[in-house]
């Protein structure tokens, strides 16, 4: 699996230190010339960029002229199209929709699965593969994952609940080809119970460094807990109010756990 850590404006330069690619959202290229500056370099560099359509920071999509020529510009290597939160079928017709556009070269569609429930996440995911998306985005935060895989702590059932999904999506005949990004997560052991599967191409999670933001270090097992903070409110943080230490302490825990559950 391809790992990124999305970082603060202030830790931008130092990320490719700890990723494996560069996770880029589209929204911030219009707000922060430094971000869009960041992402020309990876681009002339060769770094592998995946362009979000920003729906998670801002609750919809991001403007769609906007994200066009975007695509445009960065020239990324995946593109996650337009998506409606847990609605399947809204979902499914952006997807439609953002196939009739042209693309740079190098440019790959991906699309997310959305839906208001198991079922209708399943067809999503059936919907987008009829359409011609041979990688699907699976998000970590719908609410229904919980009533998929009821815990007493939330947040580790909604982790169980992607779980258990995903693991239903690797069974389906018709989706045997398909590969998977797998968008954030509650808790980060969750990445280690795939067993490595190949079909997982990529991952991305603040989570480690969002964690280290809030004086929280990772023990060996990863954390029990969703940290508060968000890249929204920590975005602009200054520098010397981060402690890059528990940074690098928490992505290298990221990957110790991970590797340990797949040795194991």
């Amino acid at each position: 699996m391809k790992v990124s850590h999305e970082v603060p404006r202030c830790l931008l330069t130092a990320s490719p230190e700890f990723n494996d690619y560069d996770y880029a959202l589209p929204h911030l290229f219009d707000q922060d010339e430094e971000y869009l500056q960041y992402f020309m370099d990876a681009k002339a560099d060769g770094r592998y960029i995946i362009m979000d359509n920003s729906l998670h920071e801002l609750g919809e999509a991001y403007n769609h002229d906007r994200l066009r020529y975007w695509v445009s510009v960065i020239e990324p290597d995946e593109f996650i199209v337009p998506d409606v939160w847990m609605n399947c079928h809204q979902t499914a017709a952006q997807a439609k929709y953002w196939k009739q556009f042209k693309y740079p070269k190098k440019t790959k569609l991906t699309a997310v699965i959305q839906g208001e429930n198991k079922n209708q996440a399943y067809l999503c995911a059936n919907l987008l593969a009829e359409l011609g998306y041979n990688k699907l985005c699976v998000s970590y935060g719908a609410t229904w994952y919980n009533d998929f895989f009821p815990h007493t702590n939330a947040d580790m059932g909604k982790a169980l609940g992607r779980v258990r999904f995903v693991q239903g999506l690797f069974k389906l005949n018709q989706l045997k080809d398909i590969k998977f990004h797998l968008l954030g997560c509650s808790i980060p052991q969750e990445f280690s119970w795939y067993d490595n599967n190949p079909r997982i191409e990529s991952i991305d999670t603040s989570n480690p460094v969002m964690a280290a933001l809030e004086g929280i270090w990772y023990d060996d097992n990863g954390l029990n807990t969703k940290p508060k903070a968000n890249m929204n409110d920590f975005f602009d943080i200054d520098f010397r109010k981060v402690d890059y230490l528990n940074v690098i302490h928490n992505v290298r825990k990221f990957k110790e756990i991970v590797k340990k559950h797949i040795n194991n």
